[in-house]
Order: structure tokens, then C-alpha cells, then sequence
């Protein structure tokens, strides 16, 4: 149902139409943007300017109107007046609203108060708005606290959130320079950048459930990927030697502040390496980008002050376990870790075994002291279907994840490639599933024809860029940094 508002732009649109003003224009040739037309000004300077943006400030004072113009790059004040403009032009004026996307041209000049402000000697319309933006008040420091406060609301109207609220505009910003940095990086010591299938006839390399669709053509199911895995490591079987892909995977499973079932990952596979190689490099990358990004390596997040300079802490898995949880994890029963999960008011223990209830023991007791950059070493064999065993230790195998804040950042093998060794886990896998684990991994037969042709020693680590952005955004929701993230229709 049109509102009263809505319905009043509307008639000032059939208004600019009577009177021959095209109210959505093709294109508009500017000279510069605001932020620099402000930059280079100089008292007494007469260069004209072109400039364009959204209209988010109107103030009619008879035969002269004050206003502000927001670009990319900010704000300028406009000053529109009638002997400058002309009769006809001004008339124009009155049928702006907020919201309305304008050009202007003309030359600077200060305010009494002192404000470098565009004299207007040319008004184009370029898109009249027909919704309110919910622009809501400014304060002193120049951000907005309007209408659109609602989170969920601010997630679904993505467009509206951005238009209105500058510092959301900088985390996506921020985060097209994250993802440039690790590009860099990738790219600055020999990796090669890969695209892999999206659409998979069997899918792998992670613990999840996949969504999955119909592919006509061939009559046959397909499976959105969980992860690039398996075939980044074909990658290296064919002799490319360090891979990487940035791109998304989907996993189907619930929302929360952690999780959003399409999701970006970097991952990268180096032949020759081992987990202690790929641990060094992550840490290297993470440094860096930070030190790039914020000209330091400590940041305040979250309420905490976290350290970037190297080196990271690493710890140990079981270690861990044994100081948080107080129990042994190379000889704890399996009622011994329910009865610690118990103690943490853990719903649905009963239904848990093996591996699930070493994991989730691991996330309800450690997960939540790790708050610095921690390297955790070393898990159990059961957990990880795709790494190699731990030299001297066949319970456990080389693996290391990256947790910051108390969450998951990256994940890294010494990848396995013996090829019997791999259909041994993909088979203890097979019968997980047969025992109702939906997440448990498929056995993949072309993967292992891959291995048998002989992969090399490969590391490989995969880095969620999420919620990395999270912690560097400073953002508690992973929706927050997710310009389109999934939510239930309306």
C-alpha cells in the first residue's frame, strides 16, 4: 500500500514530467568528487565543478535553498537561488525531495559560517526517489541513528542500509581490501589463482550437509560445494604446484551469528609443504594484512586488545583439553565427556559419540579461552578424514585451526596423499553415514583415482573470510559483513 509520503513524491514526479524534466537520466559527466572539489578549494578560486550524488539535506528559504550532496567520498553543501538558476530551474528546486540522486554544476565559494559550498548555476535531476530513505538524525561526528536501526531490516534492505549509513559502506570497503591483500599475497610468491566447479556430482572436503539440485540436462543430482578441497589437491596431482581459489561455498545448515550457509573461503595448497610450513605463511599473511590495513598489529575488538605481531601462539589439542575440560582425551570414556558436557548445560549429549563428542567437549570448554591468535595443534585422527597422520603419534594427525576471538579463522593439514590410507578414512566415513552422521564425508572414487597417480607432500590451509572481517570490522554478527546474507523470506 503506497503511503501518504510515497504518494506525495509520486505527484511531484507527474509534476516534473508536465513540465518536460526527465526525472531518470543516461549519464552525468562529472569533474571530480565532493571530498576532492573540497580538498582543492582555494578563497577566490572560479573553477566550475560537475558533481553528483544523493540529496540528504534540504533546507527552502523562500528564493534560495541550502542542501547537502553525498557521494562516494562524502558530503558538500549545494546553494541553489533563484537569480542564479532562473525562474523555471528553481521551480525544479521545490519539487526535490531527500533521497532524490541530483547533479550539480557551478563554482565554490565559503559561507558566512564558513563552509565550502557549490554555487548552483546548473540543476540536472538524475533519479527521483519514490520511496524515503529512513536518513534519520545526524550527529556531531556525522553518522546516522534513524529509522533503520531493526538489525534483520538492515540485512534485508541492504540498499537502504548502505545509502543511509556511511559506516557500513566502509566494512564492505574494508572488506574488497582484505581480499585484494590475500590476492596479492597468494599471487607475490608463485601461487596461481584457480576456478573450480561450483556445482559437483559428489561433494566433499568438509563435514557438512550440502544443498543439492536437479541438473536436467543430464537427469542426474548435483550438490552446491562445502568446500574447494579435493579439487584444488587434483590441482596439484596435475603438477600446479601452489593453487588458490577465493570463492563461495554453501553449507546447509542453520543461521546464527557465526554462520550463513553461503559463505567466502580462501584456501591454498602448496606441494612440498607441511602443516609447520603453511602455519608459518597464514601467520606471515595475517601480520601483514593487518600492519597494511591499520598501520599497526594490535587492534581493540570486541572489547578486547589483540595482538597481531608474530609469532602466534601455538598450543596443543589435547593439552588444551586437559586444562579447560580436566580430561584426558587419549583415555576418557565416552560417558566422561558427556558428564562434562552435562556440567556445561549442553542440550541433546545423549545423542553424541565418538568423534561429535570429542568436537564438542573441544567448542564448549576451549574454544571460549582463545581469544589471542592461537595456533591449535594436533587433533584427533577421527576429526580429520583428510590430514595425515602425526608423526610418532598414529592417534592423532598434523593439523592446526586459527582461532581469534574465540572463534574459528583457518584450518590447515599436512594433506594426506596416500591413497589407501584415504580410502581407509572415506570407508570409516561411509559408515558413519550408514549410522544416520549426515555430515559424515562420501567416498570419492575419482579423488582417490587422482591420489593413486601420486600427489606430492602438499599443506594446505583454507581462511574464512567472514569471519575474519568480523574481528576486523569489529562486528559481532557475521550477517554484518555479508552484503546479501540469507534470511528467512518474508
Amino acid at each position: 500500500m503506497t503511503s501518504f509520503v510515497e504518494a506525495a513524491r509520486r505527484e511531484k514526479l507527474a509534476e516534473l514530467i508536465k513540465r518536460g524534466v526527465a526525472a531518470f537520466a543516461y549519464r552525468f559527466d562529472r569533474t571530480g568528487t565532493a571530498r576532492a572539489a573540497l580538498d582543492g578549494y582555494r578563497d577566490g578560486d572560479a573553477t566550475v565543478h560537475r558533481l553528483a550524488g544523493r540529496l540528504v539535506l534540504l533546507r527552502p528559504m523562500g528564493k534560495t535553498t541550502f542542501g547537502h550532496v553525498e557521494d562516494a567520498s562524502g558530503k558538500i553543501q549545494v546553494y541553489f537561488k533563484i537569480d542564479a538558476l532562473g525562474a523555471d530551474p528553481y521551480e525544479v528546486v521545490k519539487l526535490l525531495d531527500l533521497g532524490d540522486v541530483i547533479g550539480v554544476e557551478g563554482p565554490l565559494f565559503r559561507t558566512k559560517t564558513g563552509e565550502v559550498t557549490v554555487r548552483v548555476e546548473r540543476l540536472t535531476l538524475l533519479a527521483k526517489s519514490l520511496r524515503p530513505l529512513p536518513l534519520g538524525k545526524e550527529d556531531a561526528s556525522g553518522v546516522r541513528h534513524g529509522e533503520l536501526s531493526d538489525p534483520e531490516l538492515r540485512a534485508r534492505q541492504r540498499y537502504a542500509d548502505l545509502a543511509v549509513h556511511s559506516d557500513v559502506r566502509e566494512i564492505f570497503r574494508l572488506r574488497a581490501r582484505v581480499v585484494s591483500y590475500v590476492r596479492r599475497f597468494l599471487d607475490a610468491r608463485g601461487y596461481l589463482e584457480v576456478e573450480t566447479p561450483v556445482l559437483q556430482p559428489l561433494y566433499g572436503g568438509a563435514t557438512a550437509r550440502p544443498f543439492k539440485t536437479h541438473y536436467e540436462a543430464l537427469d542426474a543430482t548435483f550438490y552446491l560445494r562445502i568446500a574447494d578441497e579435493l579439487y584444488l589437491k587434483r590441482c596439484i596431482v596435475g603438477g600446479l604446484e601452489r593453487v588458490y581459489e577465493i570463492g563461495h561455498d554453501f553449507r546447509n545448515e542453520g543461521l546464527s551469528r557465526f554462520h550463513n550457509p553461503e559463505f567466502t573461503m580462501a584456501e591454498w595448497y602448496q606441494a612440498y609443504a607441511d602443516y609447520d610450513v603453511m602455519r608459518e605463511f597464514t601467520e606471515e599473511m595475517l601480520a601483514g594484512l593487518v600492519a597494511d590495513l591499520f598501520g599497526t598489529t594490535t587492534l581493540e575488538r570486541h572489547g578486547a586488545t589483540l595482538s597481531f605481531a608474530r609469532p602466534f601462539a601455538s598450543k596443543d589439542y589435547y593439552a588444551l583439553v586437559r586444562e579447560t575440560a580436566g580430561l584426558d582425551l587419549a583415555h576418557a570414556t565416552e560417558a566422561e565427556l558427556r558428564a562434562a558436557l552435562q556440567r556445561k548445560d549442553i542440550a541433546d549429549v545423549d545423542a553424541l559419540s565418538g568423534a561429535k563428542l570429542v568436537d564438542e567437549v573441544f567448542k564448549n570448554f576451549v574454544e571460549p579461552t582463545l581469544v589471542q591468535p592461537t595456533f591449535v595443534l594436533d587433533y584427533p585422527v577421527a576429526l580429520s578424514p583428510l590430514a595425515k597422520l602425526k608423526r610418532g603419534d598414529a592417534t592423532r594427525v598434523e593439523r592446526w585451526e586459527l582461532f581469534i576471538q574465540k572463534r574459528e579463522i583457518a584450518n590447515a593439514f599436512s594433506e594426506l596423499n596416500d591413497p589407501e590410507e584415504q580410502r581407509r578414512r572415506f570407508e570409516q566415513q561411509a559408515r558413519l553415514r550408514a549410522v544416520g552422521d549426515q555430515e559424515a564425508q562420501q567416498l570419492d572414487e575419482d579423488f582417490l583415482r587422482a591420489l593413486e597417480y601420486g600427489m606430492p607432500p602438499t599443506g594446505g590451509v583454507g581462511l574464512g573470510i567472514d569471519r575474519l572481517l568480523m574481528i576486523l570490522a569489529d562486528q559481532t554478527n557475521i550477517r554484518d559483513v555479508i552484503l546479501f546474507p540469507m534470511l528467512r523470506p518474508e
